[in-house]
């Protein structure tokens, strides 16, 4: 696919209940009249995750931090909604499986399931940007306002992430999960909040006796740097 001169490509899940074609053979081409696009078509999604399922392979991907051991079956196929073809990959688990579709036929399944993966971290920094500093409570009218608000509430959600980076202990869980000890982002910002309120945290500010090179902004800025 194309759009503005560029060359781009897609990698999104597949429907249950779309159909999938065979790639046109040799033999279509030489024949009379208009070569064919498709070939025959092939069954549904959901038909065809039964069908490839005792063929399924172990990959080990990278996944949500863990190195994990998954079956998968990849074929390319004709998808006639895009028109052109595309790499089907499915992921197989007990009793349940999904479907991933790529443009890019040159991505290898291991690349297709992580790239697939890293959609939840992004998902979860919209929610951080939105629900968490605030980018969604916006009241302002103006572009260069909405603009200027936006690219504050990046900046705080970038130092947060520094911050949380650069502490020596994990803060606590304010909702704990079972099974789950990672800490999320409300919990650091929670932190920095609780840090923002204690006595100590005005002598990170310079006075008009200090530099400038120990106040807190600068800090900041040399992290990020």
């Amino acid at each position: 696919m194309s759009a503005s001169g560029q060359s781009i490509h897609l990698l999104s899940r597949l429907r249950i209940n779309t159909a999938l074609y065979a790639e046109p053979n040799d033999a279509a081409k030489t024949t009379k009249g208009r070569p064919r696009k498709y070939g025959d078509r092939c069954g549904s999604v959901r038909d065809l995750a039964e069908f490839f399922r005792n063929q399924a392979q172990t990959f080990s991907v990278m996944l949500y931090g863990k190195q994990r051991e998954v079956p998968a079956y990849d074929q390319v196929f004709m998808l006639k909604n895009l028109r052109c073809p595309v790499r089907v990959v499915w992921v197989f688990r007990k009793t349940q499986w999904v479907a991933f579709f790529t443009t890019d036929l040159t991505l290898s399944v291991t690349q297709i399931i992580e790239y697939y993966g890293a959609r939840w971290k992004i998902e979860a920094g919209f929610k951080e940007i939105k629900q968490e500093i605030g980018s969604a409570r916006s009241q302002t009218r103006t572009a260069d306002a909405v603009t200027n608000h936006l690219n504050f509430c990046l900046l705080a959600t970038t130092l947060t992430w520094i911050y949380a980076d650069r502490i020596e202990a994990d803060p606590e869980r304010r909702h704990i999960v079972k099974g789950r000890t990672s800490f999320a982002f409300s919990d650091v910002r929670r932190l920095i909040a609780d840090e923002a309120l204690s006595d100590h945290f005005l002598g990170l500010w310079p006075n008009l006796c200090q530099p400038l090179h120990k106040s807190f902004t600068k800090v900041l800025m040399r992290m990020v740097a």
